[in-house]
């Protein structure tokens, strides 16, 4: 399909792009300007889009499920830091909800440059089949993909395509998906760019990837039949190449916000550096207790320097090249290096990783109860390799070494194979098996934690004639709404125990309200400064998907500047008077930061919408996370931080520290997680009203009009949010 391009305007393409592929229908449109300048792109055009294609009764792997991927206005812009974010959004065959990951690279940038802001795909395709939006000929193509399981094998065959068509290696960005994808409910999508900067055997220059990992949006891509998603496009140019209103302006708050990161990160957390694994150190102390050990189970560990992100930093990650993922981003925070393979096909290769993250850092390693950083990093490629989320794979891991830890799984279950803390080799052996549905055990692993349960449950009885040991399960069972937990033991975190409950509507995920630090650092000692940052924390970062901004920048490098502030200084107030003048300058409004980011209750009332469709009366009873989330699960574990537990616990019950030193350890353990959960109980009430929700967290339709929202819900769904409201 031939399309027509227009130059950028304050930051858009104004066109969209959707593809059926049952019928091979290829069209471009105008972007509603009405509908853009209400749900302003990323996260929030793309709810909107999922919004008006499904229902209630919609499965993620159904054919009118779309898949959409959406940048934002402000996307694609080197002249700010931290510009290079794109959102995937569809139904989660994980959830069964709304599905959202964001990733960087350039493949958002591109899509806009190529002409379009947002692509939808709908249909299941006959054949593994690649799309290609070519913005030198203004072309919209399908076509046969090659055959490839692995990614990185189908990422060296499509370079060589194209660069033997002519293009510079530069000049693409294309979405992969790979065989781990297709096997199971939590696959990823890799976003291929070329780093011109990386020295590569006395060359410079080699692909890179992020990863749109969370909610399973690669196994979503994958059984459409799309292995390859890929865009030819320039960067703009000219005296306002991206149409700001105020190209100056615009200019000029990413200097000052480069001028900030160049100055602070150095002596602060040494993103540069370290990458996200510098995270490790701070989760890790003794005070904190929150970074997660043997599936969440231990809050620290004397061994985590070895996986920490100074000794990345030190032994691996290569640090010649500017580790950015985008350009005109100096907070360099995309680390890799080379590990060599022990396991798998290529074994004996040495392989490029990129990564880990936090995230991976902490789930391959502690809490696998593993120390070494080569195997997080080997774990870390084979699942990018495979296309599956590191975070799902990891979690889901953790939980059946304890289901072997605890007896509920014996090898005798699993034709002789167990998954035990350390256990380096079998661990990766079950990443392989998982990948490609080997064994019984990876097969049903494959399906999501929520499958898995159920059949660890029906073995155990099988074997032992014991009662069904669900409840028992559901303790350690790290998921909420079906997704496994992102890395974070939040036990000394009431904020973040609401976060992953109910503020962050996809389920247990970090990138709604990542309040767990500022939370252990004293910012919210009330009830009511949790649930304000319940409200505004969120909004921030969500509004930063909309945008297509990376939230690095902000939460990540304190600006000095915030400490003139007279506000909450720990949201970083004048770092985000720099994001609202690049907003104000590139759209042409004048508004303040809080107004810009209040506009995100739009879309964050849309998400929840949609979840009220899927869960109806059951809404509430899905906003809540493990007991092993909550508090210590048995006598041991409220042991080992006893005199944290008890002085907690003393305060609860305004009892003497000696009284409390005269009860038993279980009816003390007992008595502080029922303190928590009606804590968090409060909590998440108390959020529900702020946010102009019902009791059982479904938004009251007044709520749904004042912010404009109603009129843009469809029948089924003001019908539903009418009948569960009263109204």
């Amino acid at each position: 399909m031939q399309y027509a391009q227009s130059p950028l305007c304050r930051g858009y393409a104004n066109q969209t792009l959707s593809i059926d592929l049952n019928t091979g229908l290829i069209e471009a449109s105008r972007l509603d300007p009405r509908m853009r300048d209400f749900f302003i792109g990323g996260r929030g055009l793309g709810l909107y889009l999922l919004h008006q294609r499904v229902t209630a009764q919609t499965g993620a792997f159904d054919s009118e499920n779309p898949l959409i991927f959406s940048p934002g206005p402000l996307g694609g812009i080197p002249q700010f830091p931290g510009s290079s974010k794109c959102m995937a959004i569809s139904l989660s065959p994980l959830t069964r909800i709304p599905g959202v990951s964001n990733f960087g690279g350039y493949f958002g940038a591109y899509l806009k440059y190529a002409g379009f802001d947002a692509l939808t795909v709908t249909g299941i395709a006959d054949t593994d089949t690649m799309i290609v939006i070519d913005g030198f000929t203004s072309e919209v193509t399908l076509a046969e993909a090659p055959l490839a399981d692995s990614v990185f094998e189908l990422e060296q065959t499509l370079v060589d395509r194209f660069v033997g068509a002519g293009r510079d290696r530069r000049e693409m960005a294309f979405l992969t998906t790979g065989i781990g994808a297709a096997n199971t409910t939590f696959g990823c999508i890799n976003s291929h760019y070329f780093d011109a900067t990386k020295p590569v055997e006395g060359k410079k220059g080699l692909f890179r990837t992020k990863q749109a990992g969370r909610t399973g949006l690669g196994s979503v891509m994958r059984h459409k039949n799309i292995t390859a998603i890929v865009v030819l496009a320039a960067f703009p140019r000219g005296d306002n190449p991206y149409g700001a209103e105020d190209w100056g302006k615009a200019k000029a708050a990413g200097l000052k916000l480069h001028k900030v990161i160049k100055e602070v990160d150095p002596q602060a957390l040494q993103m540069h550096l370290r990458g996200s694994a510098g995270v490790v150190s701070f989760m890790n102390k003794q005070e904190y207790q929150s970074l997660p050990v043997n599936n969440f189970q231990y809050g620290s560990h004397p061994e985590a320097g070895r996986i920490c992100g100074k000794a990345y930093a030190e032994r691996f990650f290569e640090q010649r090249g500017m580790d950015g993922c985008f350009p005109g981003c100096n907070l360099r925070c995309t680390k890799g290096g080379w590990v060599t393979l022990t396991s798998g096909e290529q074994a004996g290769r040495k392989a490029w990783v990129d990564g880990p993250e936090y995230e991976t850092a902490a789930g391959f390693g502690s809490n696998l109860g593993v120390w070494h950083p080569e195997f997080i990093m080997e774990a870390n490629w084979h699942c990018d390799n495979y296309g599956i989320d590191t975070i799902s794979t990891a979690v889901i891991m953790a939980f059946i070494m304890e289901c072997y830890q605890r007896g509920y799984l014996t090898a005798a279950d699993t034709d002789g194979f167990a998954l035990t803390w350390g256990d380096e080799q079998a661990a990766l052996k079950f990443i392989h098996d998982l990948a490609c549905c080997r064994t019984p055990l990876t097969a049903i692993a494959a399906s999501g934690m929520m499958k898995l349960m159920d059949w660890v449950a029906e073995k155990y009885v099988a074997r032992t004639g014991n009662s069904d040991p669900a409840g028992q399960l559901r303790q350690f069972a790290m998921q909420a709404k079906g997704l496994p937990f992102s890395l974070y033991r939040t036990h000394r975190s009431l904020s973040m125990q609401a976060s992953y409950a109910a503020a962050s509507d996809i389920g247990a995920h970090h990138a709604a309200a990542w309040l767990v630090k500022v939370d252990l650092l004293g910012a919210f000692p009330t009830f009511e400064d949790k649930v304000r940052a319940l409200i505004t924390y969120p909004r921030v970062r969500l509004g930063n998907d909309n945008l297509g901004l990376c939230k690095l920048p902000w939460v990540d490098v304190f600006n000095p500047d915030s400490l003139k502030r007279n506000t909450d200084v720990y949201i970083n107030p004048a770092t985000q008077e720099l994001y609202a003048d690049f907003y104000n300058a590139m759209l042409g409004t004048k508004l303040s930061w809080e107004q810009i980011f209040e506009q995100t209750d739009r879309d964050i009332n849309l998400q929840r919408v949609m979840n009220v469709l899927a869960f109806g009366e059951a809404t509430f009873e899905h906003d809540w996370i493990p007991d092993r989330a909550i508090g210590p699960t048995e006598d041991a574990l409220y042991e080992l931080e006893e005199d944290y537990n008890d002085a907690q616990l003393a305060l609860a019950l305004q009892m003497s520290a000696d009284q409390i030193a005269n009860m038993e350890t279980a009816e003390k353990r007992c008595a502080l997680l029922k303190h928590r959960k009606e804590d968090l109980i409060k909590l998440i009430r108390l959020y529900y009203q702020k946010r102009g929700w019902t009791n059982q967290g479904v938004p009251e339709i007044q709520t749904l009009r004042r912010i404009g929202l109603w009129d843009y819900l469809n029948e089924e769904a003001r019908a539903e949010i009418a009948r569960l409201s009263g109204s």
